[in-house]
């Protein structure tokens, strides 16, 4: 890096700290699990350097095809994953830039939350977490996938060396969970993060909290882009109607998408500001979690969204024993070989049970490969050739 260039980030550096909030986290503060010589060298912040790699990631570009909660449905206008999290992160930094906390660390953790999921939203983490679970490897948790994608599985098993705050606001996410006021953890090393990570596996239902202000504001905002997008995929599905939502909620909160996030984050930015946590005030809180309770029973435990399951489950266990018995017999030609483990570092190799290699290649997979997948491995294929 020239001698500008280093200047001008060393001003920027050092304009955050009379330019952020005490509470934010500034830039020079990021640690590395190894030392970057290219992440020091650079004329981009260390959270930048951060987004910029999940960005560039290949497991950013299969979010395109990974579904958020309505899996085969042949509709463009419903969400998918990919536009998820770039809602999380764009209601993240508006909150973000009005708290005066670090926006590249906000974009960050945002955009890399959910790296982890794997085909068909919840309900295949679930089928994927049983298929661990049997093979003795634990749970699937699409919060520590995220994290074990971006540390040992991208740049073929190398990882990408993020930091501890990024990885810590990915790992303490959990957007599902029903709270409506965050305090940041203690700072952590990465040796805590390590164990915090191994009992997340254990035990899915352990809740972590972020240890920046940061990984707050991203954690409430993920809740604030699903709710009331989610509700508008299940209208134009004609799953539910508008008049069905719950007054005790829409006299607050409003009836469509756009109201509902307007006024969560207002109502988030005014509660928080120089607040020691982020979070929304009593009674929008209570309309917020009857929105949340309607949204389960009405959408996502629906029958009528559940009409494939069974099928789906059946692919799962079929195409990870199928995989699974490849890798065991080392054959070559299988996917698992020829397209995942193909000049894998040799430290993922050896660092990875067969069924962890198996778990992670499926994790990986975005819908329509999974289904693929299963057709070509599955089902027998029509021969061109006679027998004469």
């Amino acid at each position: 890096m020239d001698a500008r260039l280093a200047e001008l980030r060393q001003r920027l550096d050092d304009e955050e700290v009379t330019s952020l909030s005490p509470r934010a986290t500034l830039s020079r503060e990021a640690v590395r699990r190894r030392p970057d010589p290219t992440a020091t060298q650079d004329h981009r912040q260390q959270f930048a350097i951060d987004t910029d790699r999940i960005l560039h990631s290949l497991a950013y570009t299969r979010y395109i095809d990974k579904t958020q909660v309505f899996y085969l449905i042949k509709d463009d206008h419903v969400s998918h994953r990919v536009l998820h999290v770039q809602l999380v992160s764009r209601i993240a930094r508006t909150i973000g830039r009005h708290l005066g906390l670090n926006a590249d660390l906000i974009e960050a953790v945002a955009l890399g939350h959910d790296l982890g999921h794997p085909p068909f939203g919840h309900d295949g983490e679930a089928l994927l977490s049983r298929l661990c679970q049997a093979h003795g490897i634990g749970h699937f948790v699409h919060e520590a996938a995220s994290v074990h994608f971006l540390e040992r599985v991208e740049r073929k098993g190398r990882g990408l060396n993020l930091s501890l705050q990024v990885l810590d606001g990915i790992l303490t996410h959990n957007g599902e969970a029903d709270m409506s006021s965050l305090s940041r953890a203690p700072a952590r090393s990465f040796p805590e993060f390590d164990r915090l990570f191994a009992e997340k596996v254990l035990s899915p239902e352990l809740d972590l909290l972020p240890m920046t202000f940061e990984g707050c504001v991203v954690r409430l905002a993920d809740t604030i882009s699903y709710v009331g997008r989610d509700i508008e995929d299940a209208i134009r599905l004609n799953l539910i109607q508008r008049s069905e939502l719950p007054r005790t909620s829409t006299r607050l909160l409003g009836e469509t998408n756009g109201q509902i996030v307007y006024r969560l984050v207002s109502d988030l930015i005014h509660n928080s500001y120089e607040s020691s946590a982020v979070g929304f005030s009593p009674e929008v809180a209570e309309a917020l979690g009857a929105l949340k309770d309607f949204n389960r029973e009405h959408i996502y435990y629906n029958p009528r969204v559940k009409t494939q399951g069974p099928k789906i489950e059946r692919l799962f266990d079929l195409l990870f024993e199928g995989l699974l018995q490849d890798l065991q017999n080392g054959r070559e030609d299988s996917p698992i070989c020829s397209e995942f483990l193909k000049n894998m570092a040799p430290e993922y190799l050896a660092g990875h049970s067969p069924p962890q290699i198996v778990r992670d290649f499926i994790a990986g997979m975005t819908d329509e490969y999974f289904l693929r997948l299963g057709r070509e491995l599955l089902l027998p294929t029509w021969l061109e050739h006679r027998f004469d």
